[in-house]
């Protein structure tokens, strides 16, 4: 419903009044999963103990109120409450809630107000506190309990002073965790307005090392530290603690703390660290460890060697199990706080430290004609599966005690992964075999749930010479009839004679395409005998067609082994504009290494390239004249026993070059005439062989374009647009070549309507036709087009309404419409509410103001 509040004088009174809820100073939310849907939900405040500066006293809260995410919320008790120096208040309040399902959840708390006098919040005594904790329920990513933060959420700077503050954020699960600065949360945990980060203030995303280099004020200031959850590439949750830091001066100078940041062991191996403090005031030290390994079942030790006045020596010592493997690191957390009596400052490292899971090594590797049977041995460290990785270039690294799985840029690819109960994997190529003329190597990586072990020692052979290894399917002639194929292939020189004693034979079968995809049951060919290794197979359609064979090897008991399959090559031409690009098609075993690529003329080959690719670019053509190419590869397999090199060659291709490159797009420029009601286009083409150009248009920016009219380009180059409705709208061309060849649209350029509702601010009712009626100004045909509706409402200085309509034209006549006579001479205000058409749609906005009426009843 329409509704405006009419007063033509408004007083607008303020009350200020006294707050006494101001004591939040920070917090977080976090979580721990006990069932499939059901969480303890952890709520943690520091909040400020001490009266504000006009003596009102900060409120305890006992109780707060949670919104799940899930349209319930739950009034929380506190269950723990600890007073701290400087008037700190630790406040944990826990609770159990069971969620309807899988899902996305927002658990946020909200509690007013926030502690006086943060200095980065304006007014932060009236602005409402706020923390939050987005969870996903997701069965298929597992249990999931947030990380748990182990610094607590306030802190103490220095001016001109670095200033470091880390989280010590723990996850139990191994989760990823992502860190990023964000604005602090108010009502409805959105950000608050106002709010600014302080200067030079970064955080590390990796550590969650939130770095204030020198701060220059003081005062208290909060900031979040957003910290993501990630797992298997998905971000699972996400929590926002709110931290407040507080800036004195002072002449203090904060300890420095050395120690070792990264550090990698073999679960098993002992980690044993040595950690210094040295505080430059003489200030007595104290040492906190902070992080998850000091809270295992079999944690991490943290013990004090020595202090003398200005220095304290440390030992972190871990005698590590395979419990403790795990794909990320465990972040130790080790902070120096002096003792000065005017304001204790402090030091953070943090150490990294990764536990590795040991190898496995393969104990045989047993070659047949196309496969290779692996073993290995478990690790006995309670691996859950494994990785296997094959490669048919031996590739050895140096040991890096950080480097697990396998390095990335090695030619090794993974073949398969298995459960823990699978040593032995018998790899034939997913089924297909493996080619002859290759040694294959191989590498195991042992799996600890989702991190990765060390890679075992690299192990290689090479299949038993046992079947017929094809090295020729060369096209010898093309046609689409009597085309044919030189075919050759190796005698097999290890056959097992008593697993499959002679005589034997060979069988050859022929099928269109690369891969085999309709062998005939019966052969093309037999041969009796070893000796045979050729075949020229002729009548073939050359033109049109690869085709792929495969040469069986037979005893009187039938097929002695799986077969290879080798294809013919085929050149594939793509035309473009003034060139042609050549790109071969082929399935073959051996290593093409050498593609030599001709042009057929009156059948001699010209050579145009020798490389050591396989595409290649013929330009400087003419368009539409026919050019024929033909190529030819040479390589080998890289065990010895075979012919190298392995020469072959295509069939003769055809291609016409045709401009088939769409022009650049056309440079667009837009204005509007509002007086003609009208749209001036004008633009440009970039390109030389451009014929033409066509517009397109929408009235809305959010609704696709349509099109208008396509120009002769550069015959016109500029048009005038009217609109059907508003003159708002957007515009994009498309500029089309002599080909044909359309180019993207144009940048979309969009003018918005006119303001053309102009009305006057004097009215004579005298009937002299001159100023008798209330109008807008202007074409009454483009204000139509424009305005959809007016709701207009005019009053006297009463307030009286003596005139409404919804008519975008208004014409009011002076007359009141309680009595259908001429209102008396005065000021009369009105309010409009106008409904426009605008490029975003129909949009709404108000004109208010006065006209003044001379009635001469």
């Amino acid at each position: 419903m329409w509704k405006i509040n009419y007063i033509l004088v408004i007083f607008i009174m303020l009350i200020s009044s006294r707050l006494c809820a101001t004591h939040n100073r920070a917090g977080e939310i976090t979580y721990v999963q006990q069932g499939e849907f059901s969480y303890e939900i952890t709520i943690t405040t520091f909040t400020n103990t001490q009266p504000t500066s006009s003596g009102w006293p900060p409120v305890d809260r006992p109780v707060l109120e949670i919104d799940f995410g899930d349209n319930t919320t739950a009034l929380v008790q506190r269950s723990v409450m600890i007073d701290l120096p400087d008037y700190y208040r630790k406040n944990i309040y826990v609770t159990t809630h069971t969620f309807p399902g899988p899902g996305t959840y927002e658990l946020v708390v909200e509690d007013p107000n926030r502690n006086e006098g943060v200095a980065n919040i304006p007014n932060s005594v009236t602005v409402v506190f706020s923390i939050k904790t987005i969870m996903q329920i997701n069965p298929a990513l597992g249990l999931n309990n947030t990380p748990q933060l182990l610094s607590p959420p306030v802190d103490k700077a220095a001016k001109n002073r670095l200033f470091i503050h880390n989280p010590a954020a723990w996850d139990p699960d191994g989760d990823s965790l992502a860190y990023r600065l964000t604005a602090c949360t108010g009502e409805n945990g959105e950000p608050i307005d106002g709010f600014t980060f302080p200067d030079n203030m970064t955080i590390n995303e990796i550590t969650g090392d939130l770095i204030w280099d020198k701060p220059t004020e003081l005062g208290a200031f909060n900031v979040a530290i957003l910290i993501e959850e990630w797992r298997q590439g998905v971000k699972i949750g996400q929590i926002t603690r709110d931290l407040q830091i507080e800036v004195y001066e002072t002449d203090n100078m904060p300890p420095d703390l050395t120690s070792p940041q990264n550090i990698c062991v073999l679960a098993g191996e002992t980690v044993d660290l040595e950690v210094k403090a040295w505080d430059p005031d003489g200030d007595n030290l104290q040492l906190t460890p902070l992080g998850g390994a000091f809270d295992l079942n079999q944690p991490a030790q943290f013990e004090v060697l020595s202090t003398s006045n200005d220095t304290t020596t440390a030992r972190v010592y871990w005698q590590t199990n395979c419990s403790h493997i795990r794909r990320q690191p465990y972040l130790l957390v080790i902070k120096a706080e002096d003792t000065d009596a005017d304001i204790v400052l402090a030091d953070l490292h943090y150490i990294q430290i990764w536990i590795n899971g040991p190898a496995s090594q393969f104990s045989s590797i047993t070659s047949f004609n196309n496969s290779i049977d692996l073993e290995w041995t478990a690790t006995g460290c309670g691996e859950t599966g494994y990785e296997l990785y094959r490669t048919n270039l031996s590739e050895n690294w140096g040991f890096d005690i950080c480097q697990t799985g396998i390095p990335e840029g090695t030619s090794y690819k993974r073949i398969a992964v298995l459960d823990q109960d699978n040593i032995s994997y018998l790899d034939a190529n997913n089924g297909n075999g493996l080619p002859q003329g290759f040694e294959y190597c191989y590498r195991v990586v042992p799996l600890y749930n989702d991190a990765k072990g060390y890679a075992s020692v690299e192990t290689c052979a090479s299949l038993v010479k046992g079947v017929p290894v094809i090295t020729n399917v060369s096209v010898e002639e093309t046609s689409a009839a009597n085309g044919q194929i030189y075919l050759a292939w190796s005698k097999p020189m290890e056959i097992d004679t008593i697993e499959h004693p002679g005589p034997y034979s060979y069988k050859v079968f022929r099928s269109i395409g690369l891969y085999g995809q309709s062998f005939e049951n019966e052969p093309i060919v037999e041969f009796p005998g070893l000796d045979d290794t050729t075949y020229i197979d002729n009548g073939l359609n050359t033109l049109s067609n690869a085709y792929s064979y495969k040469v069986e090897l037979h005893n009187a008991a039938g097929l002695v082994s799986q077969p290879m399959i080798a294809s013919s090559m085929q050149l594939i031409a793509y035309s473009a504009d003034k060139q042609v690009l050549l790109k071969p098609e082929y399935n073959v075993a051996w290593v093409n290494e050498q593609f030599t690529f001709y042009e057929v003329l009156s059948g001699s080959e010209i050579e145009l390239a020798v490389q050591d690719t396989a595409v290649f670019v013929h330009s400087g053509l003419i368009n539409g004249e026919t050019y024929n190419y033909r190529l030819k590869t040479e390589g080998q397999y890289y065990e010895d026993g075979y012919v190298k090199p392995i020469v072959n060659y295509s069939q003769i291709v055809s291609a016409i070059p045709i401009d088939t490159v769409p022009p650049a797009a056309p440079q667009l420029a837009v204005s509007a005439n509002c007086d003609l009601f009208q749209n001036i286009l004008e633009w440009q083409a970039s390109d030389d062989d451009v014929v033409s150009v066509a517009v397109y248009h929408t009235s809305q920016n959010n609704t696709p374009l349509s099109f208008i009219a396509e120009y002769q380009y550069p015959d016109t180059t500029s048009i005038i647009h009217i609109p059907e409705y508003g003159i708002g709208g957007c515009y994009a061309l498309k500029a089309i070549d002599i080909e044909g060849n359309e180019s993207d649209f144009s940048t979309t350029i969009c003018v918005d309507s006119c303001d053309i509702y102009d009305l006057p601010n004097v009215m004579t009712v005298n009937n002299d036709n001159i100023n008798d009626v209330f109008k807008p100004k202007g074409d009454e045909s483009a204000i139509l087009r424009t305005i959809v509706k007016a709701e207009t409402k005019i009053f006297n200085r009463w307030g009286k309404i003596v005139f409404e309509t919804n008519d975008p034209l208004i014409e009011w006549d002076g007359s009141d419409k309680a009595t259908n006579k001429p209102v008396s001479t005065g000021v009369y205000y009105y309010i409009i509410n106008l409904t426009e058409q605008r490029i975003s749609g129909l949009e709404e906005r108000y004109v208010v103001g006065f006209i003044h009426v001379y009635s001469f009843k």
